[in-house]
Parts: C-alpha cells; structure tokens; sequence
C-alpha cells in the first residue's frame, strides 16, 4: 500500500532516501531550505515545508538538529493534514523528542522519533538501521513506510528512538577510536591492513565500521558519509544525556574530546569521522 509522503531535509541522507521512496511507488512531495538539494529526486519540489506537508498523513524529517526541526514545525503551523504523523529521522535529543511530541499533540499530529544508523550507503541501500520511539500504535501506522528505508523496530516510548541512537552513537565514536589505532598499529608494523580486514571478517573484532572505515583510513578516503560535525553534535548529546543521569563515560568523553581536536584544530569539520584515523596521526607526529 503507498501513500502520499511528505518529506523535509533532503541532503546526504534525505536525498536517496527519497529516491527509495519514489522507486516504492509512494506519491512523495519534499522540501529543503537549500532548494536545488530537492530536484532531481523524482518528487514534487514544494516552495515551503507548509506547502509540503498539505494532505500528506506521513511527514518524515530528515534535518540536522532538535531546533532546526522545530523551526520548520513553527513554519508549517496549523498546515498538518488531519491526523497526520511526523516521523523525526534526524537525531535530536531525547527532550527534545519528548518536547516536540507534546508541541505537536496540541496540533492533533501524531510523533515517532526514528532516528537512524547506517550513513549514506545504508541510505542509498534502504538498509538503515531504524530505532522508533512512540506509542505502539502510532508507530504501526508508520511501519510500512519505513520499511521502505530500512528496518525499523519499536524501542519504547516518546525519545526512546534518539536515547537508541545515542547508544549507536557512542558505540561507532569509540569503535572509529579504536579501528583508527589498530590501522596505524597495522600500517606501522609492516603488515596488509586490507589482509588484515580479510582475515578478521566474521571474527569478533569484524564490524562494518572495521571493513569499511578501516578501509577509508588506510587508503586516506575521507568524502563524507557521516560529517565529523554531526558525529559531535551527537556525542555533546550522548554527555548531556549522561550527566542527567548522573552518569559518567569516560571513553565517550575523550573520543568526543579528539573529534573536537579534529574539528576546531585540524579543519576537519566536514571530513567522514572517519577522519579521527588523521587526528591519531597527528598526534603520534606523522602527518
């Protein structure tokens, strides 16, 4: 069954998820503020996010950050379609979730927060890891679509999905940290990182960040899949969820502390994280 879509934020990850959408036969109108990011992907380019969302039942966002989207819901105002749902894919804060789901019931718009992990060729694949948090029963109403996208589980209420995705978060930060050491190690001792790749494949250490991000660092390959800026943002998130909790993660904190190095001292702002692998070099004098 298709339905009509609506979709705001069509950049790295908004963009071919979009195309999925459109190759599943959904009707499917989209938005960006930068408008040229919205052409070219077999949907209706709308003028404004109120334009987009008229007589959409399904709005899914794709922005960068907790204010952004609320600004676009302030700009969108009273324009929901009756009974519509707003399925937040971005990652934002758990509050923000929360706070964002209230704003919204006041509109009579449902709220899913399903945050995603996979970057852009898990976008491009429709092979996104989907976390939703949410009312089960609004969630089911959305499954079918996101489906489409990925593979979406229901992980619990209202903000469930981003505290889901700051887990995710925390565990690529400190997996990246440690596939960039063992490369180095690697890449210094005279050994085949790619031989060495091969030969964990299916082992316990194996994991998509060691087979595809090993692979970006030794063969310095650092075009963005996941912005470094985007990967802070997160982990600013993942520590201010921490301390609410009184909670203390020290391995989060200093892999977060050499994402900023990366960003604030080596220009590495729009890098793929991957890039830490050329903070690591720096720091040991290798350039």
């Amino acid at each position: 069954m298709t339905h009509p879509i609506a979709l705001i934020g069509t950049g790295l990850m908004g963009a071919p998820m979009a195309r999925n959408l459109v190759a599943a036969g959904h009707t499917l109108t989209v938005w960006n503020r930068t408008a040229s990011k919205a052409e070219g992907l077999g949907a209706t380019v709308a003028t404004s996010p109120r334009e987009a969302v008229a007589g959409a039942p399904i709005v899914i966002s794709m922005l960068s950050a907790g204010p952004a989207s609320k600004a676009v819901q302030e700009e969108i105002g009273d324009g929901f379609a009756p009974g519509a749902t707003w399925v937040e894919m971005g990652s934002i804060k758990p509050s923000e979730a929360r706070e964002a789901a209230e704003r919204l019931a006041d509109r009579g718009v449902a709220y899913v927060d399903a945050p995603v992990s996979g970057g852009t060729k898990g976008a491009e694949g429709g092979t996104l890891a989907i976390m939703a948090g949410g009312p089960s029963d609004d969630f089911a109403k959305v499954e079918a679509v996101l489906s489409v996208l990925g593979n979406p589980v229901h992980v619990g209420p209202t903000g469930a999905g981003q505290l889901a995705k700051l887990a995710n978060q925390a565990i690529v930060a400190c997996t990246i940290g440690a596939v960039a050491e063992a490369m180095l190690l690697l890449e210094r001792g005279g050994a085949d990182p790619a031989a060495v790749r091969r030969a964990l494949k299916g082992g316990f250490a194996d994991s998509t960040i060691l087979q595809q991000h090993g692979a970006r660092m030794t063969e310095g390959d650092f075009v963005p899949g996941g912005l470094t800026r985007f990967q802070i943002k997160d982990l600013d998130n993942v520590e201010d969820e921490a301390r609410g909790l009184g909670l203390d993660l020290p391995a989060v904190t200093a892999v977060n502390d050499r994402f900023k190095v990366l960003m604030d001292e080596m220009d590495g702002a729009d890098l793929d994280h991957s890039a830490l692998y050329l903070e690591l070099r720096r720091r040991n004098g290798l350039d």
